[in-house]
């Protein structure tokens, strides 16, 4: 598959929602948390949403994020 290797795994990245403090987190806080660019961060996280282990809705401009039911589910597992 061409172009950037994952540096993180779907696990790594729900367990980011599940550690913060805050229930809703922004695309820059995720970036800011991995080593991913806005875009590259934006790319796996409308791939778990389309997995339906985090949702987001917009605020303003940007969307929000969060973990759903299914992906806490997936980490317990």
């Amino acid at each position: 598959m061409a172009g950037r290797k994952e540096t993180i795994s779907d696990e790594e990245i729900l367990k980011i929602f599940r550690s913060s403090s805050d229930p809703v987190l922004t695309t820059s806080e995720l970036a800011g948390e991995t080593d991913f660019s806005l875009n590259g961060i934006r790319k796996r996280l409308y791939s778990l949403e389309e997995r339906g282990l985090i949702n987001k809705k917009k605020a303003g401009n940007s969307p929000v994020w969060w973990i759903t039911d299914e992906g806490k589910k997936y980490l317990r597992e």
